[in-house]
């Protein structure tokens, strides 16, 4: 690809990016927020005794954290966690966590 065309596409993806309505980015960085404490216990690099979080996939994150919610799944912690969230805050921490790398 020319650079030209290169940079045309950077700045068309830049645009799109400023486009977005701003609740959108609101609710990006609501799942951001949301998320900053799940790396006290989840590491951020695949370490640890908990699962790495980073990429997690969106549907499975969402299932297991309504599973804890709801008590279908046991946990020593996640299960009472889970229920201080709202079903429209777990969507916004499993986009969240799907689209970070």
């Amino acid at each position: 690809m020319k650079p030209t065309r290169i940079l045309a596409a950077g700045i068309a993806a830049s645009l799109a990016v400023l486009a977005l309505a701003p609740q959108a980015v609101a609710d990006m960085e609501r799942g951001a927020l949301l998320t900053s404490s799940c790396f006290a216990c989840h590491s951020i690099d695949g370490t640890g005794n908990m699962p790495n979080l980073v990429g997690y996939p969106r549907d499975l994150m969402v299932s297991q954290m309504q599973a804890f919610k709801d008590g279908s799944r046991p946990g020593t912690i996640m299960n009472r966690l889970a229920k201080g969230y709202s079903d429209e805050e777990i969507v916004k921490m499993a986009d969240h966590f799907a689209t970070i790398q």
